[in-house]
């Protein structure tokens, strides 16, 4: 894999002033015109690529941090100090950098996809140009509008996934590098990873029927109800057994055990339980993209083919009640009227060849400093395929913790950031 070294112009959008309508913050808005396709010069398309700088008022003048969001498919967060948990590591960031929160091509406000436009075999190929590879480019575009050689980037899961792209990429541009929620796996399939977040969430599943006995005779019930059509959201989908079980993807973030004990306590027909379960359920209609396109996140060079479908294992067949997490059925498109519109192009999606995305030779050689914060028992990034990514980078500070599920950036309160910062500063030792 090498760099792009024949890129396209980008037009920049006149910037905006910085702004003070946020208490104790200044912000200004940067928007390029970037190509579609940032390798195909023959390709006219163009996308417009939104991000939000982030300053205190005796800020301005720190280094930059580009944040890259969770996903994929998912806008960076609108920035506060007033709500601690939103992100609940901003305060922190603050200290040393001003942030660039990049708004990943296709969400927010960088040309969102909203509703399929054209044929599905059209659509599909549109989406496969919002992969970390092209966002990585875009993070290049803004960093050269804003006239720097290097800035530093904080990426959570998916975002870290594109972190690792830019490290075998461009990481001459990267003057430190944070991840939190581990490392993507590298070389490995699709299918790799999801038979050890299948394993994870046995394990998940076991633990939380121990601390909560009762609650799995209260699942295998809601089950049967499911398996009946006794199940719907507020709109009238019905919930089949396989949406229910995915709300194990709770377990994996701090504080969810504890959501889905409290939605078991309600009768399933009652209205706070409808409307709970929807929320509660990971994939639906508001960021489509983030079910279109989530498989393609684990593919670093190979066909996922409905992966998290195809690797369920035989335990999860003959126990329902072991809860799944990240894991993505094709049969949910149907289901779920909010991604209806999307079925056959997820069905394009899922045949996709995807090209790789990490270079473990450039890995090797990176020189930037860095630091990853895994989960010892994160159900989305395998702790064994963080771990192995992480021996390929020299100067990666890898932190394996159980104090924190994988949205411990956030539940820390900025705590997580401040060790990795430390680490990658050789502050602290591993």
């Amino acid at each position: 894999m090498t760099s792009r070294s024949t890129r396209r112009l980008t037009s920049p959008i006149p910037a905006r002033d910085w702004q003070h309508h946020i208490p104790g913050l200044l912000t200004r808005d940067i928007r390029v015109i970037a190509p579609l396709d940032h390798s195909n010069d023959a390709d006219p398309r163009t996308i417009e690529v939104y991000a939000r700088v982030v300053a205190t008022p005796d800020g301005t003048r720190r280094p930059y941090l580009v944040f890259l969001q969770g996903g994929p498919g998912c806008e960076s967060p609108r920035p506060t100090l007033s709500d601690p948990g939103f992100p609940g590591w901003l305060a922190r960031a603050l200290k040393d950098y001003q942030l660039v929160l990049l708004d990943q091509r296709g969400t927010g406000l960088s040309s969102p996809v909203s509703e399929p436009v054209g044929s599905a075999a059209d659509q599909a190929e549109y989406l496969s140009h919002l992969r970390a590879d092209e966002i990585v480019e875009d993070c290049e575009d803004i960093r050269r509008l804003l006239g720097v050689d290097q800035w530093a980037a904080l990426g959570q899961s998916f975002g870290g996934f594109t972190l690792l792209r830019y490290l075998s990429v461009h990481a001459e541009s990267l003057s430190a590098g944070y991840f939190t929620g581990g490392l993507s796996a590298v070389g490995r399939h699709a299918d790799e990873v999801y038979a050890a977040t299948y394993a994870t969430m046995a394990a998940k599943s076991e633990q939380y029927y121990r601390r909560f006995p009762a609650d799995r005779e209260a699942m295998s019930e809601l089950l049967e109800l499911a398996q009946a059509g006794g199940v719907h959201t507020p709109n009238g989908d019905l919930v089949s057994a396989g949406r229910v079980r995915s709300l194990g993807h709770l377990l994996g973030a701090s504080g969810g055990a504890e959501k889905l004990h409290y939605l078991l306590e309600r009768e399933p027909t009652s209205r706070g339980f409808r409307y709970d379960l929807a929320e509660m359920l990971p994939f639906g209609g508001r960021n489509a993209l983030y079910a279109v396109v989530h498989e393609s996140s684990y593919a670093d060079g190979c066909t996922t083919a409905w992966s998290a479908s195809r690797m369920l294992p035989e335990s999860f067949r003959a126990d329902p009640t072991l809860l799944t997490g990240e894991h993505l059925m094709p049969e949910w498109f149907e289901e779920d009227s909010s991604l209806r519109a999307w079925k056959d192009t997820a069905e394009i999606v899922a045949e996709h060849p995807w090209p790789t995305l990490y270079d473990a030779d450039a890995l090797r050689t990176v020189q930037v400093p860095c630091a990853a914060a895994v989960y010892f028992n994160d159900a989305y990034v395998p702790l064994e395929f963080s771990m192995e990514t992480a021996a390929l980078i020299p100067t990666m500070h890898p932190w394996v913790t159980s104090q924190y599920e994988h949205n411990g950036s956030n539940a820390s309160g900025g705590g997580v950031l401040d060790r990795l910062i430390g680490l990658a500063r050789g502050e602290l030792a591993r």
